[in-house]
């Protein structure tokens, strides 16, 4: 196995992680591709059984650090190694700020953005060892631009995104890269019952908007325009290019959103510019 490199991506077992994994495994890489239910995984991916040649199936909770330093090991016991992380597990927690409860909100959090935190702190020293490696962190639009009813979701997204900026000049030195992947709307499982939950209504003003939201975004599931396997896919050549970027925008309307953005900061830094730059000491 040491000529092949070494992916292992969290939250296999359906929806872009499952497509991720079989990208990569298509694409010759050795793949660990971890989730809650192994058996699920490897049935998501195509496999009977826990392991092939190329294919180590391991259970991982993401929230959980020693179930990441466990799988990482189960990963370095198999294949002597880590070249890729792909951070891709998560879930939504969708609502009104004020209709989710603060354990709803710890927990979005705790898992979508402590939980890469602990799947990256358990691969680093691996990915230290041997001087090279790359940190791929499955992000979203709502990681660079909030909106109202993912207030929980952006901020986690947001988090991950800080944290990986920081992050990626701590361990260049090491030959490890990062990169952030910001997908727009793909057809995937996140708007499903399984990985969406909405925030219990409990105050008249927000009602009537979360009625709407909900039967919108219910509405859409099933129909989003992008398609993860090639999504999947793209990602796959990406991480294999001698230069992958920091950011990547998934989508058109990813890429639609994240001009927007600048657009809107470039404004926003210009419209007080004479009064921003004004507050210095007189004798500075």
């Amino acid at each position: 196995m040491a000529e092949k490199k070494v992916l292992l991506v969290t939250g296999a077992g359906r929806g872009m992680g499952m497509d991720i994994a079989k990208a990569a495994l298509a694409a010759g890489y050795a793949v660990v591709a971890t989730g809650r239910d192994p058996g699920k995984v490897a049935q998501a991916v195509g496999v009977t059984g826990n392991r092939t040649d190329d294919l180590l199936t391991v259970r991982l909770d993401v929230t959980d650090l020693a179930g990441a330093q466990a799988a990482v090991q189960a990963a370095v016991d198999r294949f002597g190694r880590i070249d890729v992380l792909v951070n891709n597990a998560g879930n939504f927690i969708a609502g009104f700020f004020e209709e989710i409860t603060p354990e709803d909100f710890r927990a979005q959090v705790e898992t979508n953005l402590f939980g890469p935190l602990n799947v990256t702190r358990a691969v680093l020293p691996v990915m230290r060892g041997k001087r090279s490696g790359l940190v791929v962190s499955i992000s979203s639009v709502a990681g660079f631009l909030g909106a109202e009813f993912t207030s929980a979701y952006a901020a986690a997204k947001f988090g991950l995104e800080g944290w990986m900026e920081s992050l990626a000049p701590e361990i260049a030195p090491f030959g490890i890269r990062t990169m952030i992947v910001e997908p727009g709307f793909f057809r995937t499982d996140l708007l499903t019952p399984e990985s969406t939950s909405f925030a219990e209504p409990s105050i008249d003003d927000y009602a009537e908007r979360t009625r709407r939201t909900v039967t919108a975004w219910s509405g859409m599931s099933g129909r989003q325009g992008g398609d993860p396997a090639k999504l999947a896919a793209a990602l796959i050549e990406l991480v294999g290019s001698d230069e992958p970027p920091l950011r990547w925008a998934a989508g058109a309307d990813a890429v639609g959103a994240l001009e927007q953005k600048a657009e809107t900061l470039l404004e926003q830094a210009d419209t007080y510019r004479k009064l921003s730059s004004s507050l210095a000491h007189d004798d500075a």
